[in-house]
């Protein structure tokens, strides 16, 4: 029971710490990545490379995807120029889970040091950075203790079970990963988690590669509640932001022990073994997609569009 408490409170060390960290990034950045997003969309590979460098920043694919729909809304950018920004957002946000699987422990109290002096500081720049560097140090926080705690966790009963379940069936293990995801409303925080439990030897590499994918789709329903009451072109790209990650994971399902290998291939830590892979899926998935922008964007609009009378 003391483990399960200790996993919830650093659970919400790891959401605070990213929090503070898209906060004060965003808050250091914001309106030039609007102006960007708004402006240089005009071809889906410009849009993938813009959704790319944005989401690299902000550490958020959601919090793209929200920032597009609002435009999308207010007439800014158009729904189908949105499409190659959402495929850049889906591999740029994989430059967190990369981040954190560094070991640099060591930079921890010197971080919330930094970042906690600098809060006191009254010049928006210096306290935006110190929200972001006191929110490094508590992912990384996080993170250790979930390694931590991952192994002792894994040895009560319940959570044995679970885990034989979900090795056992791996469609199951890519639900859990939505499911999850949507709770916490964060890939990032997910895929965190069950880093820490692989590294502990909690789980195989092929239901770790499952609960990644199943991720990608939990991370839609952010924009979709954000796309509510936004007009008939922030739903699309809502949408079209479910569709894309939705069809992606169908298209790679089958080939989960494909990916679990190369990832085998690339590191030796399991933890570092599932950041790669969702690099390559997410790199994979975006380009296969990047060609068919457009008649996706039409074939969007005919399922989703009720003012088309061509919809279906």
């Amino acid at each position: 029971m003391l483990q399960l408490l200790l996993f919830i409170a650093t659970l919400g060390v790891f959401l605070i710490g990213m929090y503070l960290v898209r906060t004060g990034l965003f808050n250091l950045s914001a309106d030039k990545l609007k102006r960007w997003l708004a402006k240089l969309t005009d071809s889906p590979w410009k849009g993938l490379l813009l959704g790319m460098v944005v989401t690299a920043i902000l550490q958020s694919s959601s919090a793209v995807t929200i920032i597009l729909i609002g435009l999308v809304a207010g007439r800014m950018l158009t729904f189908s120029n949105s499409i190659g920004i959402i495929l850049g957002a889906n591999i740029g946000t994989t430059v967190t889970t990369e981040i954190i699987t560094l070991d640099i422990n060591y930079l921890i109290i010197p971080l919330a040091i930094i970042g906690a002096i600098f809060l006191l500081i009254k010049k928006d720049n210096f306290r935006n950075t110190g929200m972001a560097s006191l929110g490094l140090a508590g992912v990384f926080g996080a993170m250790w203790s979930f390694k931590s705690l991952a192994a002792p966790l894994a040895g009560l009963d319940y959570v044995n079970q679970l885990f034989l379940a979900l090795d056992n069936n791996l469609f199951y293990a890519v639900l859990a990963g939505t499911i999850v995801c949507a709770v916490l409303q964060s890939s990032t925080t997910t895929i965190a988690i069950t880093m820490g439990f692989i590294a502990a030897g909690a789980m195989n590499l092929e239901t770790a590669v499952a609960i990644v994918l199943g991720a990608n789709i939990g991370t839609c329903v952010d924009a979709w509640l954000a796309s509510i009451g936004g007009g008939r072109e922030a739903r699309l790209t809502a949408w079209s932001h479910i569709w894309l990650n939705v069809l992606g994971v169908i298209a790679f399902f089958p080939l989960i022990g494909v990916l679990a290998h190369i990832g085998t291939l690339l590191a030796e830590r399991p933890d570092v073994q599932i950041a790669h892979i969702s690099v390559i899926f997410n790199v994979l998935s975006s380009l296969i997609a990047l060609p068919f922008v457009n008649k996706f964007s039409n074939l969007i609009v005919k399922i989703h569009d009720r003012n088309n009378p061509n919809a279906t």
